[in-house]
């Protein structure tokens, strides 16, 4: 009989544990963090969304998207992307790579048709083409393209917007992010956040 009572309370103190530890680390704090998130990172707590001059949410800063028509060709007044094999495309629920390696015969015939179709849009040599024009990321969602690339892609979009292409060229110029704390990552450029600042000035 005292073994049993004693299996009883160990069984009743392991439950009462497990509740109490459940509230307090699987409710309470994550109460408290995301309080914390809400009112001290409000933007980044909520997926970082980007909105329009109406206010409609239109992307995340974090995920790149594509800016093209229904029949898949670039809108020439914005700025492209770089390639994305997430899903079909910019897909946050199935972030990949191609997993190509660089001798992968499917790959090269990408990145040649990629070259093929941008050197077309933006009546430039094959030469003069970034990488990260032709080569999808790792996760397949990244929203930042390289200055080369967007410095590219000006000619076209000011011809597209009938803006003078100074104009947008110090636009992308502005919009350059630096390296992180100076030293990680390469310097790049935002493309949702640079269009939605093309649509605006479109506006003034």
């Amino acid at each position: 009989m005292s073994a049993t009572r004693t299996t009883l309370r160990s069984v009743g103190v392991a439950v009462r544990a497990m509740v109490a530890f459940t509230v307090i680390l699987g409710l309470g704090y994550t109460l408290l963090i995301t309080g914390i998130g809400q009112l001290a990172l409000p933007w980044q707590a909520n997926g970082s969304l980007q909105r329009d001059a109406s206010g409609a949410v239109v992307g995340s800063a974090l995920i790149g998207q594509s800016w093209t028509d229904a029949d898949g060709e670039a809108l020439p007044e914005y700025f492209q992307s770089r390639p994305s094999a997430a899903g079909d495309g910019y897909d946050g629920g199935a972030s990949s790579g191609s997993n190509w390696g660089p001798e992968n015969a499917d790959l090269i015939a990408a990145i040649e048709e990629r070259k093929a179709a941008i050197a077309e849009l933006e009546g430039v040599s094959p030469d003069e083409i970034p990488a990260d024009a032709v080569t999808a990321s790792a996760s397949g969602l990244d929203p930042h393209i390289s200055p080369a690339y967007a410095l590219l892609q000006v000619p076209r979009v000011a011809e597209a917007r009938g803006l003078p292409e100074q104009d947008v060229r110090e636009l992308v110029e502005s919009m350059i992010q630096s390296r992180d704390l100076g030293i990680l990552g390469e310097p790049r450029v935002n493309v949702l956040e640079l269009n939605l600042a093309l649509d605006a000035r479109n506006q003034d």
